[in-house]
């Protein structure tokens, strides 16, 4: 390619009289937008067959030439030296296209946010390119829709690294799992997710990790994080089985209660019963979570322990080691007991994840799937508008039994 000849740009110079690099760039960014409308004048005369002030060609009989000059639509285009705006000729029959910004540079398309929509929506790339085919009639390939996704990076680190309020009464820790490569090897990891309610009664992501092997020291590193984000007080943790736990929130949060979810408690029991006692299994478990208070709670689990015990001794046994952290919840009202029961408000939020990510049998990286959990979450914290049912009640309780905690 030719360079523009010094006298040009010896003459540019003497015209504008430069005092900075953001004039020189403001002056070329006007070079290019005067190219970029002299390419499109000359594309849409050699289509059109004739020149600007020409209503038809000069060679051809009248009734031949029925398309001509129909004025200009402005459009922005996305450059490298930023957004310019142009005067695109348009012809009476709306047939030319100016080969040389194409469909895709035009920021009145949309096309980036329709990639990300499908994106968030748990497309594959492949099914991605056949929708951006059909509403632009452009061939988009794999790697420009990871391009595109990448974009969204910065945005994601900001919010998961976002500062957070300094009591949240109720946090909910649980893990979903995925398929990843991992250098040239798929393994399984998991998708760690914080999720909190806030003292306005507000459902709240507080964060997203993706890591191997939960572990105290995992937990541990979460917890931290929280804490350096703003969180120096929380009520009650309501967390599954995982491991790490305790030891985590004890040394972070050495003030909170933990509770166990009881459905996952419950689940992990049915694991050791036999087919045909299952049933029965179930409804005498429903006396211990079912009882009004620990005491009568403990009572039951005896009885239980003493019907059961010889025969399923480890469903028993999870029970009994388990306990401090099963039996938290007997101690609040109703109100309370409802909502640090059991983790399925986390679980309905893994329940549309796993809505969104089904057509991915196996994730490209850790930031694939983290792009795609943080589109989701952006698409289901928009239906998140009403706060906690009976959040008035449960406020007065919170504000009783934790006045020494912060409660505003």
């Amino acid at each position: 390619m030719s360079m523009i000849p010094r006298e040009v740009i010896k003459e540019l110079i003497k015209e504008h009289k430069f005092n900075n690099t953001n004039e020189v760039m403001s002056t070329i960014k006007e070079m290019f937008r005067d190219v970029l409308q002299e390419i499109m004048e000359a594309e849409i005369e050699t289509e059109l067959r004739y020149e600007k002030h020409e209503r038809q060609s000069p060679k051809e009989p009248q009734e031949s030439s029925k398309n001509y000059r129909n004025g200009y639509s402005q459009k922005t285009v996305k450059t490298q030296l930023g957004e310019v705006e142009i005067n695109i000729p348009r012809d009476r029959k709306g047939e030319y296209e100016p080969q040389i910004i194409g469909k895709y540079n035009r920021s009145a398309d949309g096309m980036e946010e329709k990639i990300l929509g499908l994106y968030a929506a748990g497309m594959s790339q492949r099914d991605i390119a056949e929708q951006i085919k059909q509403l632009y009639d452009v061939e988009i390939s794999p790697e420009l829709v990871t391009k595109i996704s990448d974009k969204i990076i910065p945005q994601l680190n900001e919010w998961q690294n976002r500062p957070l309020e300094t009591v949240y009464p109720f946090v909910f820790m649980d893990a979903i799992h995925y398929k990843i490569r991992d250098n040239h090897q798929i393994i399984t990891k998991a998708a760690y997710v914080v999720l909190g309610i806030n003292m306005d009664g507000y459902k709240e992501i507080l964060g997203l990790w993706i890591g191997e092997n939960e572990s105290s020291k995992f937990w541990l590193g979460v917890l931290n994080e929280l804490k350096s984000r703003g969180i120096q007080d929380v009520y009650l943790f309501c967390v599954d089985g995982l491991n790490g736990f305790r030891e985590a929130i004890g040394a972070v949060y050495p003030q909170a209660a933990i509770q166990r979810c009881i459905i996952h408690q419950i689940r992990a029991s049915m694991r050791y019963v036999n087919y045909k006692d299952m049933k029965q299994f179930a409804s005498d478990l429903k006396a211990i979570y079912n009882s009004v208070t620990e005491e009568a709670a403990l009572d039951n689990l005896l009885e239980f322990k003493a019907k059961w015990g010889k025969k399923y001794p480890a469903a028993i046994k999870s029970w009994e080691n388990n306990w401090d952290i099963l039996s938290t919840f007997y101690v609040y009202p109703p109100e309370i007991r409802r909502i640090i029961y059991t983790t399925n408000i986390i679980e309905g939020l893994h329940r549309q994840f796993r809505k969104v990510t089904k057509t991915k049998a196996v994730f490209p990286s850790d930031d694939s799937l983290r792009k795609m959990l943080y589109l989701a979450s952006n698409n289901i914290i928009k239906k998140w508008t009403q706060r906690y049912r009976n959040w008035d009640l449960v406020l007065n309780h919170l504000t009783i039994l934790f006045e020494d905690r912060q409660v505003s």
